[in-house]
């Protein structure tokens, strides 16, 4: 019985272009107690494996979150899989706004502890208790009102190249490190202001706007399925699109378009530019913004040093390699003292 997936990514990418069907890249998430993650977790790959399902997943006990690409052909199959669990009847899957065939290329389906890493130890804090759910109509409202903060709950490089009009973006690497950071910096106005989050799919401000009305926001709201869900809101509705840039996105598309504006520059020369890379020096693999100039230039490195490395062999690479971590320049994604237009 296979409970793990066995092809590599080439392997997989040869077998989507020989299949030459489209596949549909979607999201989904819910807050609930699961009694055994492993279980459940095992229940969905036999189920999604079938249905040649490839993404991200974590399973824990307090939900799952999912990143998904599924062949067209399957889609109303696994949504059906998905109405057979109960507490994911009914669960609105966000679709991709941009389609990629190999947007993911295995199928990892995980138990972690928490499906978003918060870092706390709070027996009393309850996830499920959240704060109201506003649409893209409601949430564009609401951003005009001189009474609303506006929480982009993302890390920085995500909101680097993309955020909404106004949008307090906290210079932050990691969700955990974001909920502190707010909550001291808006303590005062805990009873008299909106506070309005949002972040990509919805999963990290629904647990934000539970932390908040724990620690006593009383006006506490979060876009409902976050900028995918607003996105398609905005352009089925007509309304007005009050984001700019791209968004951000966890699979190898690495971001969705929603406005024609450039609000980044390139980590290494300072031009405009959006385009998120991974260093081509499999050590490093830091990620950061680059241009197509220096991309030829630089060879798609971050640094001189990484470009020479690249020039060795195989078996060279691989023996610099050798019992070194690089998880700290991978974690902290965009940050080196080599790139110099880093905001």
């Amino acid at each position: 019985m296979q409970l793990y997936n066995k092809l590599s990514a080439k392997e997989r990418a040869a077998l989507i272009d020989e299949a030459g069907k489209d596949r549909i890249t979607i999201s989904f998430y819910q807050y609930h107690k699961i009694e055994n993650p492993q279980l459940f977790r095992d229940k969905l790959f036999l189920e999604w494996h079938m249905l040649d399902v490839l993404g991200r997943t974590y399973v824990s006990f307090e939900g799952i979150n999912a990143q998904l690409s599924v062949p067209s052909e399957n889609f109303l199959a696994l949504k059906d899989q998905l109405d057979a669990i109960s507490f994911l009847k009914g669960i609105r899957l966000n679709v991709a706004i941009e389609h990629y065939n190999k947007s993911f290329l295995k199928l990892k389906i995980k138990v972690r502890d928490k499906i978003v890493a918060d870092g706390l130890d709070d027996k009393t804090f309850d996830v499920t208790a959240k704060g109201v759910h506003v649409n893209a109509k409601v949430f564009n409202t609401m951003l005009e009102d001189s009474n609303t903060i506006c929480i982009d709950m993302r890390n920085h490089y995500e909101s680097e190249i993309g955020h909404f009009d106004g949008a307090i973006t906290p210079d932050v690497d990691t969700f955990r490190d974001s909920l502190d950071i707010i909550e001291e910096e808006l303590k005062s106005n805990k009873n008299d202001k909106n506070l309005l989050m949002y972040c990509t799919g919805g999963i990290r401000c629904e647990k934000a706007s539970a932390y908040y009305k724990h620690k006593g926001f009383q006006n506490v709201f979060q876009l409902e399925g976050g900028i995918i869900e607003y996105t398609r809101q905005v352009k089925s509705e007509g309304l007005e699109n009050k984001f700019i840039g791209k968004n951000f996105v966890f699979d190898h598309r690495r971001a969705e378009k929603i406005s024609e504006d450039v609000i980044a520059n390139c980590h290494q020369c300072g031009s405009p530019c959006d385009n998120h890379v991974n260093c081509a020096n499999e050590a490093c693999h830091l990620l950061f913004i680059q241009c197509t100039d220096c991309s030829e230039k630089m060879e798609n490195t971050c640094s001189s040093e990484c470009q020479e490395v690249i020039q060795l062999s195989y078996e060279q690479q691989k023996a610099l390699r050798k019992g070194k971590q690089a998880s700290n320049k991978i974690f902290k994604k965009g940050r080196s003292e080599k790139l110099k237009f880093k905001k």
